[in-house]
């Protein structure tokens, strides 16, 4: 029997806050932010479109396996939305397909902006990410086809007016759940208020509790002589995690976890998970001296785990 081969790469764990250039590709951010890491393992929890700038998180290590709840969090971006044109992509990069000589005024834009707030029904982009019969929607759009998509439910936490630059151009600001398309979301805008419409500019300001004035440049990154000194960019597991409920555990029981085993917790620590709420309770992190242990599931007073990271 042949020897084990090591891994290619130094086994660093966190995350890394990029914020992302615009025309630049998030695969294409992973792997120059993995290279300049020397990093065994790397992924993003979301992409974010070529055009766009700002958020871009980044997992190494244990940290890709936390990558899904970060991917369900709360996004933050602020947007231009340039009234009087469709594009065929819903932003700047897409042709010219439909034109309007109408300009929308802040008081009718108000007035909509109750219909695109809350649970709304989407239909996504023909240039985007999902899957139609296991290809990918931009491709086949890229083909000349047109693709049929879906409507589906996303969330719109918060949407408001930031500034009215001009006639054709006004900023918002938005707070969105899973799944939800600013491109889609100002297009509808725009047919809601008579006119067309296409993002000019996007910028995420935050993923959850990972925000862009923490966030670093590949640029800057690259500057940097040792990967010593970037390693002082990452941050821990547990910051990506700030808005789940925490445990925090001994030694012994911290031990338990790491080999699969539930855990038992106090009283005192599982009224603190739990509140007022009855019943398991899941994604609660597991914590050992500020160090994540486990994602695991509340059940009564044991911690069950169902992720575990290594130390």
């Amino acid at each position: 029997m042949g020897r084990r081969r090591n891994k290619k790469g130094r086994p660093v764990s966190g995350w890394l806050i990029i914020d992302k250039a615009y025309d630049f590709g998030s695969t294409e951010a992973v792997s120059k932010a993995k290279w300049l890491f020397q990093a065994q393992k790397a992924g993003h929890a979301g992409t974010l479109d070529p055009l766009a700038t700002g958020v871009l998180p980044i997992a190494f290590g244990e940290a890709t396996k936390t990558s899904g709840f970060v991917m369900d969090a709360q996004k933050h971006y602020r947007f231009t939305a340039r009234w009087g044109e469709a594009r065929s992509t819903d932003d700047a990069e897409g042709d010219v397909i439909a034109t309007s000589d109408k300009r929308p005024s802040r008081d009718e834009i108000e007035a909509v902006l109750p219909r695109f707030t809350g649970e709304i029904e989407q239909i996504p982009p023909q240039f985007s990410a999902i899957k139609v019969q296991g290809e990918r929607a931009y491709d086949i759009a890229r083909d000349g086809e047109k693709v049929k998509l879906e409507p589906r439910q996303v969330m719109i936490h918060d949407l408001r007016i930031i500034e009215m630059r001009s006639d054709d151009e006004t900023v918002f600001e938005a707070v969105t759940g899973k799944g939800a398309y600013v491109r889609a979301l100002v297009r509808d805008m725009a047919r809601a208020l008579g006119t067309e419409g296409y993002v000019a500019e996007l910028r995420r300001l935050a993923v959850g509790a990972l925000r862009a004035e923490d966030g670093i440049t590949l640029d800057a990154l690259e500057a940097m002589e040792t990967v010593e000194e970037r390693d002082a960019a990452l941050l821990p597991i547990t910051h990506a995690l700030a808005a789940m409920p925490q445990a925090v555990i001994d030694g012994p029981q911290a031990d338990k976890l790491r080999r699969g085993q539930a855990a038992v917790v106090s009283p005192a620590t599982a009224k603190g998970v739990r509140g007022d709420a009855a019943g398991v309770i899941e994604g609660v992190l597991a914590v050992l001296h500020d160090d994540a242990v486990a994602i695991c599931e509340l059940d009564g007073l044991k911690l069950k785990p169902n992720r575990v990271f290594n130390a």
